[in-house]
Parts: C-alpha cells; sequence; structure tokens
C-alpha cells in the first residue's frame, strides 16, 4: 500500500469540514482518477497527499510515513505548467536533477532522454513562450518523470487544452506509466478523462466528505478504449454517479 489515509479530518480557517473521518486506501502501481462536483475538495485531496497540507486529526500516510512535509519519491503536475519562462524546455527538464544534486553531464542525458520519450527533442532549447500549451505540459511531464517518482499527483493538467492535445496527453502518460510500480492519482472535473486514467475512480460528494464510492475501471488506458462502447457506458455511469452524489449533498444542505 503507498496512500493510507484514515479518519482524516481537515478544514480550512473559519470554514466547515471538507473531510471529517475520511478513509482511503491506494495500493502500490494503481492508477485512480479522483471526480465530484465542483467545489467538493479533489484538490484539497491532492495537497494533503503532498504534504502540502496538514490534516486536522486523522493521518496521511504515504509509503508507511505520516507526511510532514512533501517527499521527494512524489511529483505533481499541474494545470497552469510552472515552468521557468526564462528556461529553455531542456534547462526546466533539468531544475529538479538540479536541485537533488546530479551533475551536469547527468542532468544532461537525463533531460535529453526525457524529452525525446516526449516527442520535443527538436525544441530543447527553446523557451516556454516559444511553445504551444501542449508543448509546454509535455516538458512539465518530462521534468516530472524525471525525477522518477513512485508517486505521481495530477491535478487537472489537461483541462486548458483542445480536445485532441488533452487526449493525446493523456495517452501519453499511459504508455509512460506502463510497466513501472508508479501509482497515479487523476484529479479531473472531465468525466471522459478519469474514465480513461482511472483504473479505479474515486467519486466524491461535496463537503463534508465522511465516504466516496469507488467504481473499478479494468480497460482504463487500454488500446482502442476510447472508441468501444463500453467506454461511454462507463462514462454514463460515471456521470449518473457524480450527479447523483451532487443531489444528495444539495438536499442534505452540505455547503461546497
Amino acid at each position: 500500500m503507498i496512500i493510507e489515509v484514515s479518519g482524516l479530518v481537515f478544514a480550512y480557517e473559519g470554514k466547515a469540514p471538507v473531510f471529517d473521518g475520511f478513509d482511503w486506501r491506494v495500493e502500490r502501481g494503481e492508477a485512480w482518477a479522483v471526480i465530484g462536483p465542483s467545489g467538493c475538495g479533489k484538490t484539497t485531496l491532492l495537497y494533503l497527499l503532498t504534504g502540502l497540507r496538514q490534516p486536522l486529526s486523522g493521518r496521511v500516510l504515504v509509503d508507511g510515513k505520516p507526511l510532514v512535509k512533501p517527499r521527494r519519491a512524489t511529483g505533481l503536475i499541474l494545470q497552469d505548467y510552472g515552468l521557468l519562462p526564462w528556461a529553455t524546455a531542456a534547462e526546466n527538464v533539468m531544475l529538479g536533477l538540479r536541485i537533488r544534486g546530479m551533475s551536469a553531464e547527468e542532468r544532461r542525458r537525463a533531460a535529453a532522454t526525457w524529452l525525446a520519450r516526449v516527442g520535443l527533442t527538436e525544441v530543447a532549447h527553446h523557451y516556454p513562450s516559444q511553445l504551444s500549451g501542449g508543448q509546454r505540459q509535455r516538458v512539465a511531464i518530462a521534468r516530472t518523470l524525471a525525477l522518477k517518482p513512485d508517486l505521481l499527483l495530477m491535478d487537472e493538467p489537461f483541462s486548458s487544452l483542445d480536445t485532441l492535445t488533452r487526449e493525446e496527453l493523456e495517452a501519453l502518460v499511459m504508455d509512460l506509466a506502463r510497466g513501472t510500480d508508479m501509482t497515479t492519482v487523476l484529479v479531473t472535473h472531465n468525466i471522459e478523462e478519469a474514465v480513461f486514467l482511472g483504473r479505479r475512480i474515486l467519486v466524491v460528494s461535496r463537503p463534508p466528505i465522511r465516504s466516496a464510492l469507488v467504481m473499478e475501471n479494468a480497460r482504463a488506458g487500454s488500446p482502442g478504449y476510447r472508441g468501444d462502447p463500453a467506454f461511454y457506458a462507463m462514462c454514463g455511469q460515471v456521470r449518473g454517479q457524480v450527479q447523483g452524489r451532487g443531489k444528495e449533498a444539495t438536499a442534505t444542505g452540505a455547503g461546497g
């Protein structure tokens, strides 16, 4: 098990609880998508998993250890890319490696390898302003995976991209993760994205979150799945659950 959340209670200062006794388990190598109504606490959960926020009570363990600060083996990919505008694509990929003390030659080799894997060798010396949105996100993916994380957290990383670019990068992430024991957790509001990337889908309601529905989706990421009737059937099931849990929360007067 790589993630163990038990009895989690969390609230922002002066606000009602977002999580109130929430439990969740993630086994090593699993691919999860977290989805729910807007404002339901999906991103808050991700920040708790990174160690950027701390629970009021309960515990969040990653790889068997309490998170008191961000851990080196956790990778994070954000929607806004997080690239340094004054650094080239290659320099952005090398940033984390330099912080970890890797030699200049090792950094250059690693950056070249990962830029090749995401299809950006020809623009390695371009700056972010010279790249398309899809290319910038590829750089962000390469920078994160070059650190060889065992846990990859993604916060709506493709939501600002056009449909074809988003689908291309979704497939790229699945390809890069395949054959490793890396665990992935994607937070998204896009049902099709959740169904394509999440072999297990966590459907959360509006706060206070005490439990969540887990949906099994074994074909996630498999070739041809997106064009299969089973994909659209699964999307319909997830949509129904998201809408249903949103209505339940509204009926009980829960805030968001």
